[in-house]
């Protein structure tokens, strides 16, 4: 809202500065040779698998480019997350390095994940405050979704209970819904109040209520939608005409990276019928519709984009290095970063001494040190600078 003593002048010269940043914006966006774009799924606490693949790239990079400061911002185009993938991302796409990412989990997990009243337990296992003000004190609490302190494109992903639907809030100037006159443009909404929602996950946190024009609604984590995993859909976002970015195609134009928060397996051998209760699909369903779309953003990503790495999806289609795709020519250049959390998965990359059932929730803070060990190794074994050589300059 603006200023009661703001006089007429300067809130027309507010106005210009704002519509120059929006210009200057799509400017940027029509005119670079070669795009790239960074992808981050959600997983909660397991976000430490992904930091560990950022941190990587962004020091490989800082060496390659010989610029130590360099931050992720400064390299990719557009970031994008769900949950604690939005949590990154935003952070990412704000300017912070990794290093000032790594105490968001390290230091105040356990406050994060802290027991709600025992009046709220009946709906939410966890209490909203003190995420809410790490939010705020991160971000900045009167930071937009259209602000300058955002130095990339950046695309965030809720789910609105209140519609039934997925909502994939980005700061596309071009956007339909980020158009400055209207009165619930998105991008007058508070940055931190969009990442909370996106990590409001469903029996764990409290809902977030956003104000829209005249409507209230619910939001509820985004990994309870068909992108947890990101990755095709900000290509698409992109790309197609609708959101009016139209970024040019082709493997040597843009590059696409996605870093997972972890692969849990679901195999359940001693799985008997009778154990297949309400309680059993309650607890269970959710999970694996997560997984499934996310594996599905994955082989989508593969089949249209070049791959140069990623551990096999399935012992079928394996891992679709060098495979073609349904295009005579590939639309980008792909990689994708994560972590097998099983017993095989551990011993590849140098970890014997963890046990993969601990890694797997996505709100124990109790093995957070193990989750960051596997997470760098993982991380050291993957990430090889050969994998960006066209995309650096």
């Amino acid at each position: 809202m603006p200023r009661q003593a703001d006089s007429p002048r300067i809130s027309i010269q507010a106005d210009l500065l704002s519509y120059f940043r929006i210009f200057y914006r799509c400017l940027q966006m029509s005119t670079k040779n070669q795009r790239k774009i960074l992808s981050i799924d959600g997983g909660g606490i397991r976000g430490l698998l992904a930091l560990g693949m950022l941190e990587q790239i962004e020091s490989q990079l800082r060496i390659k480019k010989e610029q130590p400061d360099l931050r992720l911002c400064d390299y990719f185009d557009y970031i994008s997350g769900t949950s604690t993938g939005a949590i990154l991302a935003t952070a990412l796409s704000t300017g912070m390095s990794t290093a000032e990412i790594r105490p968001f989990y390290l230091e105040c997990s356990q406050e994060i994940f802290k027991k709600a009243g025992i009046s709220k337990r009946l709906y939410f296992k966890y209490q909203s405050e003190t995420i809410t003000k790490i939010l705020k004190d991160t971000f900045g609490e009167s930071t937009t979704l259209g602000s300058e302190k955002i130095k990339t494109n950046l695309m965030i992903v809720m789910r609105n209970a209140s519609t039934g639907s997925p909502w994939l809030m980005s700061n596309n100037p071009k956007a339909m819904f980020n158009d400055q006159s209207l009165a619930d443009c998105n991008l007058h909404l508070p940055l931190w109040q969009l990442v909370r929602a996106s990590t409001a996950a469903p029996t764990f946190f409290e809902p977030e209520s956003i104000t829209l024009g005249t409507t209230d609604f619910h939001f509820v984590d985004g990994g309870v939608t068909p992108y947890n995993n990101p990755s095709f859909q900000t290509f698409l976002m992109a790309t197609l005409e609708p959101y009016n970015m139209l970024w040019k195609t082709g493997r040597d134009k843009m590059l696409l990276v996605s870093v997972g928060t972890g692969n849990v397996p679901e195999v359940k051998k001693d799985l008997k019928v009778k154990d297949m209760h309400l309680g059993y699909t309650a607890t269970q369903t959710p999970q694996a519709l997560m997984s499934a779309a996310s594996a599905e953003q994955d082989i989508l990503c593969r089949s249209f984009g070049d791959c140069l790495c990623g551990d096999e999806i399935d012992m079928e289609i394996g891992n679709l290095i060098g495979k073609k795709g349904p295009t005579e020519n590939k639309l980008f250049t792909y990689m994708r970063y994560n972590t097998n959390l099983t017993e095989k998965g551990l011993s590849e990359i140098g970890i014997n001494d963890v046990a993969p059932k601990d890694l797997w929730a996505m709100d124990n803070t109790k093995h957070i040190n193990s989750l960051d060990r596997v997470g760098q190794a993982s991380a050291l074994k993957k990430v090889k600078i050969e994998h960006f050589e066209e995309f650096i300059d």
